[in-house]
């Protein structure tokens, strides 16, 4: 059995506790010259969105995207130690990271909301890295709305591990966002309620696989196991 799985990373695979939110205020400042008057709206949006949105509600002009992507950079790259201080891979997640990591046929990977480098910041800071294949992945840059994102984890799967067209994919995600993401392009979902979002709203959104968390890895396994059979 073949099998695309994408790992959403915050509230999913790891809790950054409250690093995000201050990346997001640092790239703003760096770029504004002036704290912002609230904090970052996050829940699964891409970065692109989350900083138009931040620069919209401060009424500022948006600046261009290389320059937001670079101040996000530079403020991901700086808050790494925090991170890792502050932050915590989730109950389960490198246990289950693992048993996919093995399964032969599969690519496991991340789709998520950040730029490349700070996803890479963050699963590093937990040593998670190694058990993903990021190259494949798909990041805050590569499109404007989360569904976008499905497309280009499939076509980097094909181009660079050699992944047939009609690989099936599936979703891991916390969020409302992350099960529309799914359900929009033909995907499977496992959704997780390991954020701030209830089974309950997960399951109302779409999902049709609710988890409390990933720390039962043969259930986690199985889940995935039945959309590849699929």
């Amino acid at each position: 059995m073949e099998l695309i799985v994408l790992w959403d990373i915050d509230h999913t695979l790891i809790d950054n506790s409250g690093v995000s939110k201050e990346i997001y205020a640092a790239a703003f400042a760096a770029l504004a010259g002036a704290e912002p008057a609230g904090s970052a709206r996050t829940e699964g949006r891409t970065d692109r969105l989350i900083m138009r949105d931040m620069f919209q509600r401060n009424g500022l002009p948006e600046p261009d995207w290389a320059a937001v992507e670079a101040a996000l950079a530079h403020a991901g790259a700086q808050r790494a130690h925090d991170l890792s201080r502050r932050g915590t891979a989730l109950p389960g997640v490198r246990d289950a990271l693992k048993a996919v990591s093995v399964q032969e046929n599969w690519v496991s990977s991340v789709l998520t909301g950040n730029i490349a480098a700070n996803a890479h910041v963050k699963v590093s800071a937990f040593d998670l890295a190694p058990l993903l294949d990021l190259a494949v992945g798909a990041y805050g840059a590569d499109a404007l709305q989360r569904p976008g994102l499905v497309a280009v984890a499939r076509e980097r799967a094909q181009r660079l591990r050699g992944v047939r067209e009609d690989v099936p994919v599936v979703l891991v995600g916390d969020t409302p966002r992350d099960v529309e993401a799914a359900l929009v392009t033909g995907s499977g979902i496992i959704a997780v309620a390991s954020g701030v979002h209830s089974p309950e709203e997960l399951a109302a959104a779409g999902a049709s696989v609710v988890l409390p968390d990933l720390t039962d890895t043969p259930h986690v396994l199985r889940a995935l196991e039945s959309f590849a059979a699929h």
